[in-house]
């Protein structure tokens, strides 16, 4: 498998953000991202997808788009809309309607930011997803960066702290998103889990004083999506976007906060004596499996069974279990950095099947 770094959910000046499409592939050249995923809000820009290249790095930059109902005050039930040919906004008035346009054109659809805090200092509403009965979406914004920063500051000082100083806003996914991720796929549903950096790079000004507030190299040096492809990356845009939007649409990646130290080599397989399997994908139990991780270093490595720690281990860059229930698996990483305890990689599940007893009908 060929592991790529991939950045999503970014805005341009087409929308909220203050980059161009030139800005955003050089900032994601320095920080060697592999494809950058832009997402304006409720607008589809055509046009503007291809490879950059400089001094024998590249960058992919594709375009997805960020919709929601404008007309609902206050804001609520943002999407992330990736892969549809098609501009879906006009459809926002219902999510469930929304979703359905988007899994017509073949499209993805991923939940943004469901749940986060309001910022009363800026006149920031929480921009929470409320429609939980919806159907058919392809996952959920697991982590949102530039949400988190309502969740660290609660007055002036700390807001000036942590535009100064951003590498110390992430922490991990919020509680409550985990625990809900854990409730949909303790359903059964494959729920597929990504992370957002909601880049804007807002200019700040005041007097004589201008400064980016979380500038978009920050972003993409921080938290993103490694996805595995069946191999590496060809230069052929299209051939690319399908490998790209297959591993995204299935789950084959995981979430790494990549700021304190690399996650890059994580491996999180399956395997029952007749096939090995990787993340985002089914394996049958043939009586029992055997899961196996490796993390890039030593970190506190927990793994969770249907939203259940099953093992914790405070320091491990390893682990072999053998387990013999069925239920979605996947892989939890904290270390310490910045002198406290963060989320490091967060992995997609391995949906493991009780073994199909074939019937006399067979």
């Amino acid at each position: 498998m060929e592991e790529i770094i991939c950045n999503l959910h970014v805005h341009t000046h087409y929308s909220d953000g203050t980059g161009d499409y030139t800005h955003i592939a050089n900032e994601a050249l320095l920080s060697g991202i592999d494809v950058v995923i832009i997402t304006d809000h409720n607008v589809w820009v055509k046009g503007l997808e291809r490879y950059v290249e400089k001094d024998g790095r590249r960058v992919l930059l594709l375009t997805g788009e960020e919709v929601h109902d404008q007309a609902r005050m206050p804001q609520k039930c943002h999407l992330l809309v990736i892969g549809c040919e098609e501009e879906v906004s006009p459809y926002a008035y219902d999510p469930q309607t929304l979703i359905d346009k988007i899994n017509e054109n073949r499209g993805l659809s991923f939940l943004a930011h469901p749940y986060e805090y309001a910022m009363p200092l800026f006149h920031e509403t929480d921009i929470t997803w409320e429609d939980w009965l919806v159907e058919g979406f392809t996952g959920v914004e697991l982590w949102n960066g530039f949400s988190e920063f309502k969740t660290v500051v609660r007055n002036l000082p700390q807001a000036i702290y942590h535009a100064f100083q951003p590498e110390r806003i992430p922490h991990q996914p919020l509680p409550q998103m985990l625990g809900k991720w854990d409730e949909l796929l303790a359903t059964g549903r494959r729920v597929v889990a990504v992370a957002g950096s909601d880049s804007h790079a807002l200019d700040y000004r005041a007097g004589f004083v201008r400064k980016t507030i979380f500038p978009y190299r920050y972003h993409f040096s921080t938290i993103n999506n490694h996805l595995l492809l069946p191999g590496p990356l060809s230069g052929d845009i299209n051939t690319d976007k399908a490998m790209i939007y297959q591993a995204l649409g299935k789950g084959s990646s995981f979430i790494g906060f990549d700021l304190p130290a690399t996650t890059r080599g994580f491996s999180f397989t399956a395997e029952n004596g007749e096939k090995m399997v990787g993340m985002g994908e089914e394996l049958e139990l043939h009586p029992g499996a055997t899961l196996r991780i490796k993390l890039p270093r030593k970190a506190e490595l927990k793994l969770i069974h249907d939203g259940v720690p099953l093992i914790e281990n405070t320091s491990n860059d390893h682990l072999v279990k053998t387990i013999d229930q069925p239920g979605a698996y996947r892989v939890e990483a904290y270390i310490e950095y910045l002198g406290t305890r963060r989320g490091w990689i967060f992995s997609n599940p391995i949906y493991i099947r009780k073994a199909h007893r074939p019937s006399l009908s067979d």
